[in-house]
């Protein structure tokens, strides 16, 4: 973020305290008659105080001038309009949304969650439900049939009957129940409401929050979901297994689990056990006898899974393997026989370590609402919000099912105008909303126009509400005023020294010429040695090679002699070389000729020294990148004295000698 970065480079860290006498609202200096306070220049120097360094007058002054610098190329970007420009607005929005999105989330109530979600993580949950579904849009006729329908089933529990046979009988999750074997799947034995271990974020919201704050044993009082109502059993708490790798031998049931071939899977999966007791490697096995062929391959390693995605026989064995390498005995499931080994298993981490990720999975989760749900509720009481349901009501009548082909015409609500709602900022009325109904259809599926309405209508209501808030944050949060100031003054800072400084040294190449002429003096090189460094892999060549230097021969004329076939017994690295530069540079006297050779555990190295250069002048392309920078740092202060000149700067020195 370019913004960022510019603060970083323009603002030292210096820290100061300021004597009992010196106000805030004192003013510190005049720029180009506008007034900065004391409070305005120590918020800047505050945010960018990182160092804690102990201030005294010169690093004052330093700073001083720092911020009078840059208070004067804003100023100069403001006079030259660029505050105006479209791309500046845009961009200035653009880091304004972000900014305010914090402002639009209740902190307090999503911390909490993170630490609730975080707590929950701990924790592995099993339990059982019995379900009644319901549309999220039920009409309140509907929903009281289906409310009355599971606390009926509840007062039968209550009275002694099975919830597990009472879930096989009435729940509408399907997997309560047998289901008879056909052409897709074979027999199915339902599962009479037990959903297995679960942890934070594998259910909805609030299912798992109902099952966390349950005791074992227990049945809750209705919960509902967006999918229905749940009496929700829970049959176990324990230490949360966390995400695991095992490896599994498996051997399939026959089609009658009850047959004398049943018993043969059953006796064959314990010789398989024996003969790993026995310390028969664990992937000759698994080829030998797993049935599953696609994890067989890979010593029977299954993908990484947490708690949920197993069923509980499965899981149940895994706890009970505490270290890396142990193996379970024969275990039964539903689908056939296992043997499970683990293979490595990974725990909760610190508050600190998994935060992160918490808060991204609560960004997509429906407990995020909650925290938004928060801030909604606070702007309805701070901004006086009333609304009239009856008004919304009369959507029902002139929204059609054609809105979920895009094709609703928003005349037939010409005739509504009435106040939907009101707030201290104004009234809204029944067209604005029908407007606003218009540019949300599209095609989609259809759904009951009452149900469709009301989300829109939340959506509406939200962002209008949204939108006044968004109007007053600068009046009601200083940090976000003084924020957004600094980005505005930031963006306008870096577009305009890109334009008088940065880019223009680099285009400039006729004064960057110039400047290179006048103070070429600065970019010099020392004493360097312009020379041949032959490396030779094999010590033998070594007399070979000298002979032909001392003939004369060129470094490609040497190469080609001695290196005869395709592997390259010598090289050479020419050129001109400064001390550091080359080690075996820095271990020869520098005096022209060729010097004696070096010897190290890998190679002879044999340098010829063809001249010593004096100290001269770097070329422009030698030294051009600090060239560069040079002739920036002096547009720069040009820039700035001419800015000095136009604007003046006041500074009361009575005020600025108060502070320490």
């Amino acid at each position: 973020m370019k913004v960022t970065l510019l603060f970083a480079v323009l603002f030292i860290g210096l820290a100061f305290t300021m004597q009992a006498q010196v106000k805030n609202d004192d003013i510190l200096m005049t720029i180009a008659g506008k007034k900065i306070t004391v409070g305005e220049f120590v918020a800047i120097y505050q945010k960018n105080n990182q160092k804690n360094e102990v201030l005294d007058k010169k690093n004052l002054s330093d700073y001083l001038d720092l911020y009078i610098n840059f208070k004067l190329k804003v100023r100069e970007a403001e006079d030259l309009g660029l505050d105006t420009v479209t791309t500046f607005k845009t961009e200035l929005s653009g880091y304004r949304d972000q900014l305010a999105k914090p402002y639009f989330v209740d902190e307090h109530t999503l911390d909490r969650i993170t630490h609730e979600s975080y707590d929950r993580m701990h924790t592995d949950v099993r339990a059982s439900h019995i379900f009644v579904r319901l549309q999220p849009c039920a009409t309140p006729e509907d929903t009281l049939t289906a409310y009355t329908k599971i606390l009926q089933v509840r007062e039968r529990i209550s009275n002694g009957e099975s919830f597990e046979k009472l879930a096989a009988e009435l729940s509408d999750d399907p997997s309560a129940r047998d289901r008879e074997a056909n052409q897709q799947h074979p027999f199915i034995k339902g599962n009479h409401g037990d959903l297995g271990y679960f942890t934070a974020f594998d259910m909805v919201y609030p299912f798992e929050t109902g099952a966390f704050t349950t005791k074992v044993g227990s049945v809750t009082m209705p919960i509902r979901s967006e999918y229905g109502y749940h009496l929700i059993k829970v049959t176990d708490h324990r230490t949360a297994m966390g995400k695991v790798t095992v490896a599994h031998v498996f051997m399939s049931f026959p089609k009658d689990t009850l047959s004398v071939d049943s018993l043969k899977v059953k006796m064959r999966m314990d010789s398989v056990w024996q003969k790993l007791k026995s310390g028969e490697k664990w992937d000759d096995i698994v080829k030998k006898y797993s049935e599953d062929k696609g994890s067989a391959a890979k010593g029977g390693v299954l993908p990484k899974f947490g708690v949920n995605r197993m069923v509980p026989e499965f899981i149940d064995a895994i706890y009970k393997l505490t270290k890396e390498g142990d193996f379970s005995e024969p275990v039964k499931t539903p689908y056939g026989w296992h043997i499970i080994k683990l293979v490595e298993r990974k725990g909760t981490g610190t508050f600190d370590e998994e935060k992160s990720d918490l808060k991204q999975k609560i960004n997509k989760d429906s407990r995020s609402q909650i925290a938004k749900d928060a801030v909604i509720a606070r702007l309805k009481t701070e901004y006086g919000f009333t609304e009239y349901p009856d008004a919304k009501a009369d959507f029902y009548k002139v929204v059609t099912d054609s809105i979920f082909t895009g094709k609703w015409d928003v005349s037939l609500a010409k005739d509504l105008n009435k106040t939907l709602f009101k707030t201290t900022a104004g009234i809204v009325k029944q067209p604005e909303f029908a407007q606003y109904l218009n540019s949300k259809q599209h095609k989609k599926d259809k759904e009951p126009i009452r149900c469709f309405v009301d989300k829109i209508y939340k959506d509406f209501m939200e962002e209008n509400l949204s939108k006044i808030e968004n109007g007053h944050l600068e009046e009601k949060y200083p940090e976000f005023r003084n924020l957004m100031n600094e980005y505005r003054d930031g963006i306008l800072l870096f577009d305009l020294t890109d334009q008088k400084v940065w880019s223009k040294a680099v285009k400039d190449t006729t004064g960057l010429k110039s400047f290179y002429e006048k103070n070429k003096a600065n970019y010099m090189w020392d004493s360097r040695l312009e020379a041949s460094v032959f490396t030779l892999k094999d010590p033998k060549l070594a007399q070979k090679v000298r002979n032909f230097l001392k003939s004369g021969l060129t470094d490609d004329a040497v190469l080609k002699e001695v290196n005869t076939d395709s592997v390259k017994k010598v090289t050479v690295e020419n050129g001109k070389f400064s001390r550091k530069d080359n080690k075996y540079i820095d271990a020869i006297t520098w005096t022209p000729g060729i010097a004696n050779d070096i010897v190290t555990d890998s190679c002879t190295v044999i340098v010829r020294v063809a001249n010593v250069l004096k100290p001269e002048p770097k070329s422009l392309n030698e030294a051009r990148g600090i060239i560069t920078a040079d002739y920036q740092n002096y547009l720069e202060k040009i820039w700035i004295e001419y800015l000095k000149i136009k604007y003046p700067v006041v500074v009361n020195k009575d005020v600025l000698s108060q502070i320490k």
